[in-house]
């Protein structure tokens, strides 16, 4: 029996609820029966109705058995409870708590047998105040030891992966250490070698204009290239430090992955390049957590302009996820 999915519906404020319906009408009838929604029946309901979407709904609680419930041609909402009138009058603590919940589910069944991988669409990070990001959240759920979780934003060819995630520019430089660079190429390099069967050729970027010229107080000098050495006495794959400003004109496509100091060094040009084709993956969780590489979009809600074509990138990569 094959596995399910585990979809968290993200943020109510967004075009979660447009990719999600977009994404279930391009499944197959076998992979619809296998994808659970965890998020809030009447919330979705009615936002299916304002976008006037057809769709049959189930409603389940959230301790269902999901292995009894395979055969259904229906969207199947795990429901969690949100108290609302209108979707534009959810107070902010009810919504801060409601996502916290949704997420604690979410990581619940991550860490059942029978689903394969769990989704999260995007959410507004105001929401976990105590973290960075939803990456940050599902690693300290799992107990991840520190700087061994990964973000990895992910196309079918190639992949990027910044050092520090969800911090502010102002912090990046204190927050760059020898240990941490050496922790997340370790962990890209394993799960490459482990999940995709091949050792990676990895490429990592300075942090500053022309790498500082190799300037000996430069974060270059003291510590990105001596991890680099670090990692390759160890037998990695690893070329750098290149010079950030004109590494993604062609030097990308010799890499398997492309690693950056921090989250818009490599992510804007990577998504300049590859638009919605690609998704986010959390390396070093104790199970399988993806979700659409781009926001809660609030710019086009209601417009039916989303493009469901990342959320369907991440239903696909797990199911042919190969654990």
């Amino acid at each position: 029996m094959k596995k399910n999915i585990i979809i968290f519906s993200g943020e109510p404020e967004s075009i979660n609820a447009e990719i999600i319906y977009k994404s279930w009408r391009k499944l197959n009838k076998n992979l619809k029966r296998r994808v659970y929604i965890i998020s809030n029946y009447n919330l979705l309901k009615k936002q299916f109705k304002n976008l006037k979407y057809n769709i049959k709904l189930k409603k389940f609680n959230e301790n269902i058995s999901l292995e009894n419930y395979q055969n259904e041609d229906v969207l199947k909402i795990i429901n969690v409870n949100l108290k609302f009138k209108k979707i534009s009058s959810i107070g902010k603590k009810e919504l801060d708590n409601y996502i916290i919940r949704c997420l604690n589910l979410t990581h619940k069944y991550a860490l059942k047998e029978n689903v394969r991988g769990v989704i999260n669409c995007p959410i507004n990070k105001n929401h976990i105040k105590n973290f960075s990001g939803a990456t940050e959240f599902f690693a300290k759920k799992c107990s991840v030891r520190r700087n061994s979780e990964v973000m990895l934003i992910k196309s079918k060819k190639y992949a990027v992966s910044p050092i520090t995630t969800h911090i502010e520019i102002k912090n990046v430089s204190k927050n760059i250490k020898l240990k941490l660079i050496i922790n997340k190429v370790k962990t890209i390099f394993n799960w490459y070698r482990k999940n995709l069967k091949k050792k990676p050729k990895l490429a990592i970027l300075g942090l500053n204009p022309h790498n500082a010229e190799f300037r000996k107080n430069s974060e270059e000098a003291k510590i990105i290239i001596p991890s680099i050495n670090n990692l390759r006495k160890k037998n990695i794959n690893l070329d750098g430090p290149f010079s950030a400003d004109t590494f993604f004109v062609k030097n990308f496509k010799n890499y398997d992955v492309v690693i950056g100091m921090f989250h818009d060094q490599v992510i804007t040009p990577f998504k300049t390049l590859f638009k919605f084709d690609a998704i986010n993956v959390t390396l070093g969780l104790k199970y399988l957590r993806v979700s659409p590489d781009h926001g809660t979009a609030k710019d086009i809600i209601g417009k039916n302009k989303a493009s469901p074509e990342s959320l369907l990138n991440c239903i696909n990569f797990i199911n042919n996820y190969k654990k």
